[in-house]
């Protein structure tokens, strides 16, 4: 049985549209997990000069150093940049959807 025209349009509407809340909730859950396991990987690593590179988030994130207080504050801020992240990309893609709808 083949879908008609209209059945195809109504579907892709619905289909389209991103959740923006679950897009930055994931997006959240990502960065901050994600910059935390990062942090504690080079601690348990270690060495003589640990996250050299990873160091220097900590002129932007006041607070976050390559410590495994440092990797809490890390949490932080991945899962609020993340989330921010998630949120514009959910909300700039819907818009594009919604003017492209018409």
């Amino acid at each position: 049985m083949a879908r008609t025209h209209s059945e195809t349009d109504e579907m892709t509407r619905v289909v389209a549209r991103i959740q923006t809340g679950v897009l930055a909730l994931t997006s959240a859950l990502i960065g901050g997990i994600g910059l935390f396991v990062i942090t504690a990987w080079l601690l348990i690593q270690g060495g003589p000069r640990v996250g050299e590179h990873l160091q220097l988030l900590g002129q932007y994130f006041v607070g976050y150093s390559v410590t495994w207080k440092g990797s809490v504050v890390g949490l932080f801020y991945g899962a609020l940049i993340g989330g921010m992240v998630g949120w514009a990309v959910g909300a700039i893609y819907n818009w594009i959807v919604s003017l492209r709808q018409g």
